[in-house]
């Protein structure tokens, strides 16, 4: 009898197929804490990896002159492995619907597609680069699921600043609005400014210092207007980040309120799922038992 998998092998997903046989499979090729496990995933991931280096190359003229049939039937061959190992994936869980519906099932899915889409869209193989996005099972692979819970909090705080972000790119895009059709009336068409929309283009390039020269004021106040752009661009940059920091922050010292500080030394983690004082190794209480106490 297959002994049970560790609930991270199973990926959030399935259950392993109730048949020996594949269960065994599931094991290997779920199992990411066994040895089996690794070694699938690592030879999966070089795969993948080959997969899409083939594609990059095979773009090139004269890599594609001299290496293209070799690459296209590597491609292919890519495509013929990958198609069974999505239907051994099919085969070893008890749910293959639920599988194909979930987000690495999906992925997975779109990764075998292209090539055949090829037959009926010409050049419809380049979509073969979505490969990549498979490469996210590596945080799987190398145990890096654990910085999870830091992602979701930092998501949490881009979400929470999305009001503030939003009302700042509306008065940036007001600014560029303007300067453009300034520009547009002090530069005009003689000098590359030869529409509003042109010169609005102008003013996202300036103000975001990219600075490509396709389009350049050529007059004193177009050069002064251009200057002040600039220099407000340093400093418009960098309020998104601003914003995302003082939100990250001030959840911080929320989570520090909802914790609770230790009753041994008084320290207040940061933590909402510590057991355990980071400075004394008292056992923390919750902050509702806490309350409720």
């Amino acid at each position: 009898m297959t002994p049970p998998l560790p609930s991270a092998a199973l990926e959030g997903l399935d259950r392993p197929h109730p048949t020996p046989w594949r269960a065994r499979m599931f094991e290997i090729i779920f199992g990411h804490d066994t040895p089996a496990g690794k070694a699938f995933d690592v030879a999966l991931l070089v795969a993948i990896l080959g997969s899409v280096a083939a594609v990059m190359l095979e773009s090139v003229p004269h890599v594609q002159a001299a290496w293209g049939r070799r690459l296209y039937l590597l491609e292919w061959a890519f495509t013929l492995l990958f198609l069974v190992e999505y239907v051994l994936r099919l085969l070893s869980v008890a749910e293959p619907l639920r599988y194909a519906r979930s987000f690495f099932g999906v992925v997975d899915l779109f990764a075998i597609v292209p090539s055949f889409l090829s037959f009926l869209v010409p050049g419809g193989q380049e979509l073969i680069v979505v490969r990549a996005v498979r490469l996210l099972r590596i945080f799987r692979v190398l145990k890096l699921s654990e910085y999870n819970r830091e992602a979701r909090r930092l998501g949490g705080a881009l979400r929470a600043s999305l009001p503030k972000i939003a009302v700042f790119v509306l008065a940036v895009v007001t600014i560029v609005v303007i300067v453009g059709a300034l520009m547009y009336l002090v530069e005009g068409p003689e000098n590359g400014f030869t529409s509003i929309p042109t010169s609005v283009y102008w003013a996202i390039v300036t103000l975001t210092t990219v600075g490509y020269g396709d389009v350049a004021p050529q007059t004193t106040l177009g050069r002064a207007l251009a200057s002040a752009l600039m220099i407000a661009g340093y400093g418009i940059i960098a309020v998104p980040t601003g914003i995302a920091t003082a939100e990250a922050l001030s959840s911080g010292i929320r989570l520090r309120a909802a914790c609770g500080p230790c009753a041994g030394c008084g320290h207040a983690t940061v933590d909402p799922d510590a057991r355990f004082c980071s400075r004394c190794g008292e056992k923390l209480q919750a902050a509702d038992s806490t309350a409720a106490g």
